[in-house]
This record gives structure tokens, C-alpha cells and sequence, in this order.
């Protein structure tokens, strides 16, 4: 017989992703069990399992999975010309993170998995490298700032970085849990507060 060729091996693996996205999106990672995500699937024990030996391998595959797609997207638009504004760029984040809060979306893990990492070893060692690897992003922004001109010389790049960082998650909760806010909201706030560079509007 043919041996199963990587392209379907990769295809039954997102299957699984996807499915239990899904679940957890409606229940939540803790409420979740892996008989939930076969049955969301349509996939047997046996064809899960030679993918992912347990839940938690699935919730660090969907973290990376997620955290790749967001840092492309900001390296892409932190290293476009002209350099983005502040408000641009969180505006241009925000709409994606939009995008992706529907029921089923993937905005919706991510408080979960922020919550799961201060309770699971394990489960944050994924979740810290993702939120690095997004920190490494906003510092290479903030760097590129200051070459422009935008901030001082002297300034903290590290201060400048976690600051300007939190500004996202901020965003996440208010937007899932209080509803109120969009992301043109949000980058009116980053405008007055960093009226940096040529002005976006």
C-alpha cells in the first residue's frame, strides 16, 4: 500500500486543531475532555491519539499555531514603509483579533490560556514563549521608532516595549467580556496618548 503522504497527514492533524478549537471555545479548555474533541472531529481514539498524546499537547499546538499567524502579521506591518503609526498598527491588530472573536474563534482561547499557565507548569512554558515571541515583535517596533525620531534617543526601549504591549490584551478582554469597544476605539486612545510620527488620520 502507499505510504500516507505528509499533506494528509498534515490535513488530519489541523482536522483535529480545529476541532478542538471548537470545543474549547464553547467550553473551555478545563470542561473540554478529548472524548468531546473525537466526537467534534469525527475521528476515532486511535487516529487523535497517534497525533496528540493528551489535551494539553493540543492547547500548546493551537498557542503556537496562533502566536505564528499574529507574529507574521505584525512583522509584516511593523517592517512596511512608511513605518506605521502606533494607532495604525493597533488598530491594523485589533481588527485581525476582531476577526477571530466570534463563537468559535481563536481570541477566545486566549484568556483561557492565559489563565491555565499560572496554574500549569507545563502549559506555560507555551504560553510564555508565545507572549515573548509577540514582546519581540513590539520591541523591534519600538527600536524602529526611535530611529525615526518618534521617541527619544535615551528612551527605555524594554519600557516603551511592555507598555505599548499591553495595550492588546487590554483590548482582548474588554472586547470579549464587556463588549463596548472596537478597534477604532482602541486607536483613538493609542493617538492621544502616543501622537507620534506623521499624523494617520
Amino acid at each position: 500500500m502507499p505510504r500516507v503522504s505528509e499533506e494528509h497527514l498534515e490535513r488530519r492533524r489541523q482536522q483535529i486543531i480545529d476541532a478542538a478549537r471548537r470545543c474549547f471555545a464553547r467550553k473551555g479548555f478545563h470542561e473540554t475532555s478529548m472524548q468531546d474533541v473525537f466526537a467534534e472531529s469525527g475521528l476515532s481514539a486511535g487516529a487523535v491519539y497517534r497525533y496528540f498524546k493528551s489535551k494539553d499537547e493540543i492547547i500548546a499546538a493551537l498557542a503556537t499555531q496562533t502566536t505564528v499567524t499574529l507574529r507574521a502579521l505584525m512583522t509584516e506591518l511593523i517592517r512596511a514603509e512608511p513605518l506605521p503609526t502606533p494607532d495604525r498598527l493597533v488598530a491594523d491588530l485589533a481588527e485581525h483579533m476582531t476577526a477571530q472573536s466570534g463563537p468559535d474563534g481563536m481570541l477566545r482561547l486566549a484568556p483561557q490560556a492565559w489563565a491555565l499557565a499560572l496554574v500549569h507548569p507545563e502549559a506555560a512554558i507555551y504560553v510564555r514563549e508565545a507572549i515573548l515571541g509577540i514582546r519581540d515583535r513590539w520591541q523591534e517596533y519600538t527600536e524602529r521608532m526611535r530611529e525615526a525620531g518618534w521617541i527619544p534617543a535615551d528612551a527605555d526601549v524594554f519600557a516603551v516595549t511592555t507598555a505599548i504591549m499591553g495595550v492588546l490584551p487590554g483590548f482582548v478582554l474588554q472586547h470579549l467580556l464587556i463588549g463596548d469597544i472596537d478597534p477604532p476605539t482602541v486607536a483613538r486612545g493609542v493617538r492621544t496618548l502616543l501622537p507620534y510620527g506623521p499624523s494617520s488620520s
